[in-house]
């Protein structure tokens, strides 16, 4: 498994802890209690967990996101290009575009994107 990797209810977790962050773990574990039906010791095993991904930090009973869920998305966005097309974005794009057309707003939000990108406005 890789860094970057969550299944179903490390994500159902994770969306818990970036919606409420920061946390006292006490409330954390109310809120998994009342949410997800789980026991104290479950919730402390997958926060430590993503602990260990560097996703979360649980310092003095109280859980913070050191990655953003944005910044989460970006870089599980980039492994899978990583993984699945050696690392080409263009290779990506390609495979993407053979099965599904553009409109001509989500071309021309795409372009506007890419010209952002180049200028470092991204």
């Amino acid at each position: 498994m890789n860094k970057f990797t969550l299944g179903a209810v490390e994500s159902r977790f994770a969306d818990i802890v970036w919606d409420n962050a920061p946390i006292a773990s006490g409330e954390l574990v109310r809120i998994c209690e009342r949410e997800l039906q789980w026991k104290k010791p479950t919730t402390y095993t997958v926060l430590r967990k993503l602990c260990n991904k560097g996703l979360f930090r649980n310092d003095h009973c109280t859980v913070t996101a050191v990655l953003s869920r944005e910044e989460f998305h970006a870089a599980q966005s980039e492994q899978f290009v990583t993984d699945t097309y050696n690392g080409s974005l263009p290779a990506f794009v390609a495979a993407f575009l053979s099965r599904k057309p553009l409109s001509d707003a989500e071309a021309a939000e795409i372009r506007r994107m890419i010209d952002e990108a180049r200028k470092g406005a991204l």
